[in-house]
């Protein structure tokens, strides 16, 4: 299903935090939100998941402002996975975490029928958590808690995912298997990611903030340009597709901006750079 972020505005305590924020995300395609800390992104995806109302614009998953809706109506729509989401929790095993992910489709003392149990199985089994599926929830290490967040927003059925930084903190083996696990689902996803590499990766398009604006939208080498790197993060570097098929970044020795941040970065010997868009 689709997302569309129509024109929002955010303020918090008079300040504008967002200003004239727009997006879109087509069906099953994976956009990620990317800029400087402090640049909004999260507060974004706040409104997008129904947990900071915007003052002005919409936000729409389908044809529905997601503010209209009931918030049970709204969970069966987006599921969100945020960083170091339930890391408090103890008492629970995975499976018990898992189910939970099965509440907004049931009535107020809705309980698990057969086939919520087929959904919550079938979800332990997609993200690889079914070797520690009794386990207490708090015993596992960071990437397994991932996957397990991961399986509790499959198990909603939702038709878009929100992910907030849901690599922070996993080693580098970790973040890939997660992100494929997040392209394996075919489900229409918005994710902040902080690590740019990372994100060139995994994302369709990328949109860039900073300082609460959108300032670059599109397909990742239309986006993360020379300029934009030096302007916006402040690195001398560019973007290419490498002879192996895969989007990377090449940064320069010296890796702040300076009077020379617009020329582009060249690439160390060996590698081959083209303009193909990510596919």
């Amino acid at each position: 299903m689709e997302l569309t972020v129509d024109h929002i505005r955010i303020t918090l305590d008079r300040t504008a935090i967002l200003r004239d924020v727009s997006l879109q995300a087509h069906k099953g395609e994976i956009v990620g939100l990317v800029g400087p800390n402090g640049s909004g992104k999260s507060t974004l995806l706040r409104a997008v998941y129904r947990s900071l109302r915007p003052a002005d614009g919409a936000v729409r998953v389908g044809e529905d402002d997601v503010w209209a809706l009931s918030p049970r109506a709204a969970a069966r729509r987006t599921a969100a996975v945020l960083q170091d989401a339930g890391g408090n929790i103890t008492g629970l095993t995975v499976t018990e975490i898992v189910a939970l992910g099965r509440a907004p489709h049931h009535g107020l003392l809705g309980r698990d029928g057969t086939g919520d149990r087929a959904v919550v199985a079938d979800a332990v089994d997609r993200c690889g958590v079914r070797p520690f599926a009794d386990r207490d929830y708090a015993s596992l290490s960071g990437g397994e808690r991932q996957r397990v967040l991961l399986a509790r927003a499959l198990a909603q059925e939702p038709q878009l995912l929100v992910l907030d930084e849901v690599t922070n903190h996993l080693d580098i083996r970790a973040r890939f298997e997660l992100l494929d696990l997040v392209r394996a689902t075919g489900i229409t996803t918005l994710a902040v990611l902080h690590d740019l590499d990372l994100a060139a990766r995994l994302c369709d398009h990328l949109v860039v903030l900073h300082e609460g604006t959108v300032v670059a939208a599109g397909p990742v080498l239309e986006v993360l340009t020379p300029q934009v790197l030096a302007d916006v993060f402040g690195v001398n570097a560019r973007t290419g597709r490498h002879a192996d098929g895969v989007i990377r970044i090449t940064y320069t020795a010296q890796p702040l901006a300076g009077d020379n941040a617009s020329e582009p970065a060249r690439a160390p010997s060996g590698d081959t750079i083209s303009s193909k868009e990510n596919s």
